[in-house]
């Protein structure tokens, strides 16, 4: 079994770790953004998939990793992993629905609520408490995907017409289309931003340059929230006008 996420905060990173260690020690665990990721597919039969739903959607960067690498999945066996802020719908079926388009076999899925990594929006942020209590249920729930994996009988979450339906009227209807493309929509404040550079190099889209000592973004954001989340002086925001709160799973594993 080889592990592949695409993460910003964690959230991905940490149910992908979770279940690939539970179902056994020595599986292999990969970025998408790492170069060696492509290898690791093609060395194995079973892939666990573990990304973030964005809008009942698969973000744009996922969705091109996928269907850019279409040769990737034939003949494969693939977990999917969604794990989402407030209800994805079908999340774990929107990319299972892009890796049967590239002739991958779906085995499976799961949906795990998580911290919301939108830093920019206060009615999405918990008290700490009850975000350790999400995580802390989350871990449970992999445990006992992970068990039924093993008896031949993996959770089904997202993979169903009602599910479908779900997600296409829960949000993905009238905010499907935010992911579609990528989005030039990224703020940097000036007065705030310090030149660190750090949202550069963290950056999967290579979409921020620093330029005269301040960072200046581009045109190709994938609304991962990774450099909202992770910016030393609360610089950047995307949906909302100020950072409320910066979320990352290391915050919420007791």
């Amino acid at each position: 079994m080889t592990g592949i996420y695409f993460s910003a905060t964690g959230n991905s990173r940490y149910a992908v770790e979770t279940f690939c260690r539970e179902y056994d020690k020595k599986s292999n665990i990969i970025s998408i953004e790492d170069s060696k990721v492509f290898e690791a597919i093609k060395e194995d039969d079973t892939i666990v998939f573990a990304y973030p739903v964005q809008f009942s959607t698969v973000p744009r960067m996922v969705r091109d990793f996928v269907m850019n690498n279409r040769e990737l999945w034939k003949d494969k066996k693939v977990f999917v992993i969604a794990t989402m802020g407030l209800f994805s719908g079908d999340g774990a079926g929107q990319l299972g629905r892009l890796i049967k388009k590239c002739d991958g076999k779906i085995i499976g899925g799961l949906h795990l609520k998580m911290p919301d990594s939108v830093a920019d929006e206060k009615a999405l942020k918990r008290p700490l408490e009850e975000n350790i209590k999400l995580v802390n249920a989350a871990k449970a729930k992999i445990i006992s995907a992970v068990n039924g994996m093993k008896e031949n009988n993996p959770p089904k979450e997202g993979l169903n017409f009602f599910y479908q339906m779900a997600g296409l009227f829960g949000q993905r209807l009238y905010f499907g289309h935010k992911t579609r493309n990528y989005t030039s929509k990224l703020k940097i404040n000036k007065e705030l931003c310090i030149g660190c550079g750090k949202c550069e190099r963290l950056c999967p889209m290579d979409n921020i340059k620093t330029v005269n000592g301040k960072a200046v973004a581009g045109e190709k954001c994938t609304m991962c929230y990774r450099c909202i989340n992770m910016c030393p002086n609360k610089a950047v925001t995307l949906l909302g006008k100020r950072v409320v709160e910066q979320t990352v799973i290391e915050k919420y594993i007791k």
